[in-house]
């Protein structure tokens, strides 16, 4: 493991060279937000709406619409739990569903109220549609050639820009717009803010998909590989994140008559609406990006003192922005 830090170390160094020259001559540096901002558009890319799942609930107590975009992850991440979303949502099986569950610093869950949550009473399970898939734990994480055979991306040695490696892998990077973690056989999806995951019973039990949850919270990294990883929360978090924490063990709602009803869950191809969502992400492998990463881990703008010289990889969140649809 040393000679490969001692790797990314050089190539880290031969990366920012250039960098710390030209810091010499400048006073004033652009906020992460600004450079987003300005990036050009070969820098976006635009996300299918087939991997959209768009989650409307009941109007809040003023009568304002709540809609939650997720996107889901790319192949070859969580694919047999997400050909299991896609039939629940074309079976519109989570249709008069609900949020079952709010737990402070942690997730917000939904689905069948009585799955989860045998303490309410309710034992019932509502029917899921025929012809779901069975995964494995081992689909957790993705099974690769030893890193060490594998030329490091230099995406990978700036998103790990402190270079004393991550607590959970060991190495982290941004790869198709998405966090991923690496060990020397395997890589898999990371649990940050706004990440959308698969909740089970235990082991050997992995969900069907039918139950999810998204993080609120500190970034879970104990569950990175415990749990499948199938997407994340675009745009609406705030209608989760804000909702009254329950009271019940694990955050469920003792009292069925604060679970927030869920009216639909649909593919964003599936939508009678034009035009439908549309969003795009920066390309993680663009300039554009390593450039945001650096002044997210580096923070020169007015109101820092000091550059921290490192992020967490949850704290270089992917931009996704809402676009016009075609």
């Amino acid at each position: 493991m040393n000679k490969l830090l001692s790797i990314a170390s050089l190539a880290a160094l031969a990366v920012s060279a250039p960098a710390l020259a030209q810091e010499t001559e400048k006073t004033e540096y652009p906020s992460p937000n600004a450079i987003v901002d300005t990036a050009p558009a070969r820098d976006w890319v635009k996300i299918s709406p087939s991997d959209l799942l768009v989650m409307d609930l009941a109007p809040d107590a003023e009568g304002n619409a709540r809609r939650v975009v997720i996107q889901l992850m790319p192949k070859p991440f969580s694919q047999g739990w997400i050909r299991n979303i896609r039939k629940l949502a074309a079976a519109h099986w989570w249709d008069g569903t609900s949020i079952n569950r709010v737990q402070d610093n942690y997730v917000v869950q939904w689905g069948d109220a009585g799955y989860d949550n045998p303490e309410s009473g309710e034992t019932e399970q509502k029917a899921l549609p025929e012809g779901l898939e069975i995964m494995t734990d081992r689909q957790y994480e993705m099974i690769q050639q030893p890193v060490a055979l594998i030329k490091l991306p230099q995406n990978m040695v700036k998103a790990r820009e402190d270079q004393r490696g991550d607590g959970y892998a060991t190495w982290v990077r941004h790869k198709q717009g998405w966090p991923i973690g690496s060990g020397r056989f395997s890589q898999w999806p990371i649990h940050c803010y706004g990440a959308v995951g698969v909740g089970r019973n235990l082991s050997p039990d992995t969900g069907s998909g039918a139950e999810l949850y998204t993080v609120i919270g500190h970034a879970p990294r104990h569950l990175d590989r415990n749990i499948a990883v199938v997407g994340r929360v675009i745009e609406g978090i705030e209608h989760l994140s804000s909702l009254p924490r329950g009271k019940g063990q694990l955050g469920f709602y003792e009292d069925a008559s604060k679970r927030v009803p869920i009216t639909s869950i649909r593919l964003g191809e599936a939508l009678a609406e034009d035009p439908s969502p549309a969003f795009e992400y920066l390309d993680t492998e663009s300039e554009a990006f390593a450039q945001y990463a650096d002044a997210r881990a580096n923070r020169r703008d007015p109101f820092f003192i000091k550059p921290a010289g490192g992020a967490d990889i949850c704290n270089i969140p992917v931009p996704v922005r809402r676009v016009s649809g075609e």
